[in-house]
């Protein structure tokens, strides 16, 4: 992407402070607790203005909040320096517009075009975060506090839940082996020793296999108080929910999922809304990723890894078969 991209609204790094968090943390010292946010948003004008609030009004806001603009063309660049005006933590990169929305990789691009912005060595922890959610007032506190209980905690998040068209709260039956893409809260060390996100679908899957793997943990918490609401249901796009199942089963074959494991949740996702048809996009992604020789993710032994895993949890269960994972795999200084 050409440099100018992201110059026209950079010009606020200068006043955005890069860690205000309370405490006695040395100039160029990060603050205990100190964290950024980064989030990659395009033609988020009907939910924006909720995310922003629920964030700033955190009862532990962000030190600092980079949004990059991925070439939105509804009103998202007028909220979004509505609200700069009146926050010094928010700091705005706008982007091209492309001309469509880019999920996965293109999130990823974005993602990344904002963190170059920050001095990431100042703040512990960092959060990838989308611009379509509800937080609990409470949300940065408690993670923050759930990492300060578990030093193997590498990433964590709250659940998500979606309010369905008859006004009845729908969770997105998010297991809690995983932090969850829209929210992606980590520890800074654990970020920096996996290598960050790849730019691919799955990425939101291959950051906590690749965690685990070296010995850290990744969470969903399920408690109340971290439970948000995800004002685009999880799976939906601009092209519709089936577009979503099919790019999940796409993914599902780039990370090497093992296919018996795969077709095991495609029929899970059967039995839920859109029903039948949501689980066979599923299967028609899988499906034509391998017939056309699609690439896969080139860590052979992260993809074995992951099959070995998705085998073990098919006999198991998921909660065993993490926990005998994170048994073989421990940190030193850890236990």
């Amino acid at each position: 992407m050409a440099e100018s991209d992201a110059t026209a609204d950079t010009a606020r790094e200068d006043e955005a402070p890069e860690a205000s968090a309370s405490g006695d943390a040395a100039p160029g010292t990060p603050a205990s607790d100190a964290y950024v946010l980064i989030t990659p948003c395009r033609n988020e004008a009907a939910h924006a203005r909720r995310t922003l609030d629920s964030v700033l009004g955190q009862t532990r806001p962000p030190d600092l909040w980079v949004i990059v603009d991925d070439g939105s063309t509804d009103g998202t660049p007028g909220i979004l320096a509505d609200y700069a005006a009146r926050h010094p933590s928010l700091r705005i990169v706008r982007r091209q517009d492309r001309g469509r929305r880019a999920v996965g990789p293109g999130v990823i691009e974005a993602f990344y075009e904002g963190l170059a912005t920050v001095d990431l060595a100042r703040f512990p922890f960092l959060c990838k975060l989308d611009l379509d959610l509800e937080l609990p007032p409470g949300y940065f506190e408690g993670l923050i506090a759930r990492m300060r209980a578990d030093p193997r905690l590498g990433t964590c998040s709250g659940m998500p839940w979606f309010t369905a068209p008859s006004g009845r709260r729908v969770s997105e039956k998010c297991g809690p082996e995983m932090s969850v893409g829209m929210t992606k809260f980590y520890r800074r060390e654990c970020f920096e020793e996996i290598g960050g996100f790849v730019r691919a679908v799955m990425w939101d899957a291959i950051d906590c296999h690749t965690a685990r793997r070296l010995g850290w943990t990744a969470r969903a918490f399920a408690d109340a108080g971290l439970a948000f609401e995800h004002l685009r249901p999880m799976g939906s796009s601009e092209k519709g929910v089936l577009t979503g199942r099919r790019r999940h089963g796409a993914g599902q074959y780039y990370m090497g999922s093992d296919p018996l494991y795969f077709a095991a949740t495609a029929i899970y996702r059967m039995a839920h809304p859109p029903y039948l048809l949501g689980g066979l996009a599923m299967l028609r992604g899988y499906a034509g990723a391998w017939a056309s020789g699609a690439p896969r993710h080139e860590d052979a032994a992260l993809r074995a890894f992951i099959r070995a895993y998705q085998r073990r949890a098919l006999r198991v269960g998921k909660a065993r078969a993490v926990a005998e994972i994170e048994a073989r795999h421990r940190r030193p200084g850890t236990d």
